[in-house]
């Protein structure tokens, strides 16, 4: 059992604690009257889809503030709030300036994007406002207190200065290329999120020229970290932070002019890649062409030094064409999560979570007997991923294997998938890979992989016109006697080593005939432009997927309309999607109990009177992203598990390609139940349950209830 959290915050920062621990209330737009033909289409049922998402930075920098967190751990937590919310910026909110623009029509909230924008920027405030008070008064100083110090300008004694000074002279003045505005120098390119400087000059140069303001840019080849030499600071791990060094030694860029100020500022820009997929004869080309530009698109915020004055403000807002609300003056660094390299240098394993060693799976050296005997699960990351690899890695020595079939989403660099599916291609395989260049932010890690596959042999394919493909899936068809038998691996996340330790995720290995069977044929949709086809045991978008999940909620709202017993509990990061919404509402008034675990942005309001009183929102932060996707019907006491690549957004289910798997083993799929729904269900530490008004508040242990947290009893129950 569980009851919501009540903190008592410190003195000192009593105003700030009460907005930090709930995201904002979404009011209701009262202009857009309910469809008198469909209550459920009522725009205050629902919840914005980037307000949701914003919010849930909220929760991430909670953890940061949390006490009981190891230290270092809570500055990890603070640079992903702070790179989220750049994310954020780079796609969402530019999607809604998109939508301005392009008059797209409303989501179903009824926000006109004006509003929402208008709302973005307000609540981005707030969480601005929220990341630096924890740095500046909470984590800054107690890294000090445990020896890892963040140096600032004013603290530097004369030995530091003039070590870095020298630093300064010798490895950073030599690649700046400061800019003097003037008729003959325009305002230059600003990258997106590089770090700048807009300087105040005064007297006249070599050339006579009377100095007014510059800009300098400081390249993405320098650390934005500097760490000091303990021989010169006295302290083994003491840091520096790039922009305190340009602002401090910026008056050796400018001989014989006086600087009169030195402000940083950032700009944050759109980053979505369009390339019109029917107008284009070559997808990679395109995507090369579009890549150059990334870095110069539209921009979507500016960060600056809160001492800034005024009119270099505004001159600033009108060289990126925002409005006053798009400016965020910053009482620190403006690239504050760059101070994650002080998480990665700082040698301080008490300061950081306990290390673990995933569970080993047992007969691995002879997955495909293994597998053959019956199907396996591995629960992501408790469970090692190695066996993923390893029956790769099999598959391409084995002179059985005739074929390897893969999807690549994401894999990072210097991926063993990739080195595997090279051997597998040079030892005589029939090797295919689709390759989803359309990867956000992977796009150009993904030509690179393409380019090294095809090098080798692979057949690459590039997905479908139109659809990213999602999916997550790896098929080997391997000569056993006289037959020919498929093993499939499929997951709910990518075949990225990286992510398998810090997303949790699973991931089924079976050999069952109508798994490979339906498998074998989405790839040969995929790479043969093959037409509809009909699977026997798998859900696929765009075709299936939608459909089945909504006829599966509608299934369990007839069983309780009968008055049979009927539960739904699914999990995912994302949901959107109104007409699974409005199912979800019919079934909650029709009296189906429903538990959702949500990571991120929720459209769904529960707990509405009348609509979704039996409907439950929680969403979980903790050590691990939660990254599954499982969806649990109850099916009148002949449960269907299911897990799959997609969110129930628009996105995953109308216009990607994605699967969904069924657990078909009864042992497994009570293990599914057990390790990744009912333990998160219980979860009474690190589980925020959403509220009608859009709030998210935090539990905590009712009275006398022992504290439980999902991931750490998982940790505890597989990894020993």
């Amino acid at each position: 059992m569980s009851t919501r959290k009540t903190r008592t915050p410190p003195a000192s920062t009593p105003e700030r604690r009460a907005p930090r621990a709930r995201a904002a209330a979404a009011a209701p737009p009262a202009a857009i009257p309910p469809p008198a033909d469909d209550p459920l289409r009522d725009p205050a049922l629902y919840l914005n889809r980037e307000l949701s998402q914003l919010d849930f930075n909220f929760r991430v920098l909670a953890q940061a503030e949390d006490a009981t967190i190891p230290l270092l751990e809570r500055l990890r937590f603070l640079c992903i709030s702070c790179t989220n919310l750049d994310e954020f910026f780079e796609i969402r909110a530019a999607t809604v300036r998109h939508a301005q623009d392009f008059e797209v029509p409303l989501a179903p909230d009824g926000l006109s994007p004006a509003t929402v924008l208008r709302r973005i920027h307000e609540r981005t405030a707030e969480l601005v406002a929220a990341q630096y008070a924890c740095w500046n008064e909470i984590l800054r100083p107690a890294l000090a207190d445990a020896g890892i110090r963040v140096l600032a300008r004013e603290t530097w004694n004369t030995r530091q200065r003039r070590w870095l000074r020298a630093y300064f002279r010798e490895e950073i003045l030599p690649v700046l290329s400061p800019l003097g505005l003037d008729p003959a120098h325009p305002f230059p390119k600003i990258l997106n999120k590089s770090l700048n400087l807009v300087v105040v000059l005064k007297g006249r140069d070599a050339f006579g020229r009377s100095g007014h303001l510059a800009i300098v840019r400081a390249p993405r080849s320098l650390p934005r970290i500097i760490r000091l030499p303990e021989r010169v600071s006295g302290g083994e791990h003491d840091f520096v932070f790039l922009s305190a060094m340009l602002s401090e030694f910026v008056e050796d860029l400018f001989p014989g002019m006086a600087v009169r100020g030195a402000y940083q500022f950032r700009v944050t820009r759109n980053s979505e890649l369009i390339v019109d997929e029917d107008e284009v004869e070559n997808l990679a080309l395109a995507l090369r062409d579009e890549l150059v530009g990334r870095g110069y698109l539209r921009a979507m915020r500016l960060e600056i030094a809160a001492d800034c004055p005024e009119p270099i403000v505004r001159d600033l807002l009108r060289n990126f064409d925002l409005p006053d609300n798009a400016v965020y003056r910053i009482n620190g660094p403006v690239n504050l999560n760059r101070v994650i390299q002080v998480y990665n240098e700082a040698d301080r394993p008490e300061l950081k979570f306990p290390p673990f060693q995933p569970r080993p799976l047992a007969g691995s050296d002879a997955l495909f007997e293994r597998i053959a005997a019956r199907d396996v699960l591995l629960h992501h990351p408790f469970d090692a991923f190695t066996p993923v690899l390893e029956l790769l890695k099999q598959a391409a020595a084995d002179p059985g294997v005739l074929a390897i079939k893969q999807t690549l989403y994401r894999t990072g660099r210097d991926s063993p998938i990739v080195e595997h599916l090279v051997q597998a291609a040079r030892n005589g395989k029939d090797v295919t890979v689709v390759v989803e260049l359309r990867a956000r932010f992977d796009e150009e890690a993904n030509l690179g992989l393409a380019d090294r596959l095809q090098d080798a042999g692979v057949q690459v394919v590039y997905g479908v016109v139109g659809y990213k493909t999602h999916a997550k899936m790896l098929l080997v068809v391997r000569r056993e006697g006289r037959r020919l038998r498929r093993y499939v691996h499929m997951g709910t996340g990518n075949y990225h080593s990286g992510t398998a330790r810090a997303y949790t995720d699973l991931s089924l290995m079976t050999a069952d005939p109508d798994i490979g069977g339906d498998v074998h044929q989405i790839f040969q949709q995929i790479s043969g432009l093959a037409p509809a086809i009909r699977l026997k045991r798998l859900l696929q978008s765009p075709f299936t997927l939608h459909a089945g999940v909504l006829e599966r909620i509608e299934r369990e709202a007839q069983l309780a309309a009968a008055g049979r017993p009927a539960r739904i509990i699914a999990k995912m990061n994302a949901l959107n999607e109104p007409q699974v919404v409005r199912a979800l509402y019919a079934a909650s008034q029709a009296g189906v109990q429903i538990d959702l675990v949500v990571r991120g942005a929720c459209t769904l309001r529960p707990g509405v009177p009348g609509v979704s009183d039996n409907i439950r929102v929680r969403s979980i932060v903790g050590r691990f992203l939660e990254h599954t996707r499982i969806y649990w019907f109850g099916n009148d006491g002949t449960p269907e598990t299911w897990c799959a690549s997609a969110d129930w957004l628009e996105r995953n289910l109308l216009r990607r390609v994605e699967t969904c798997f069924p657990i078909l083993d009864p042992a497994i799929a009570a293990r599914v139940r057990s390790e990744a729904l009912e333990t998160y269900l219980a979860d009474n530490t690190n589980a925020w349950e959403l509220q009608a008004d859009g709030r998210y508040v935090q539990l905590s242990p009712a009275e006398g209830a022992a504290p439980h947290s999902a991931q750490s009893a998982l940790l505890a129950e597989i990894c020993g």
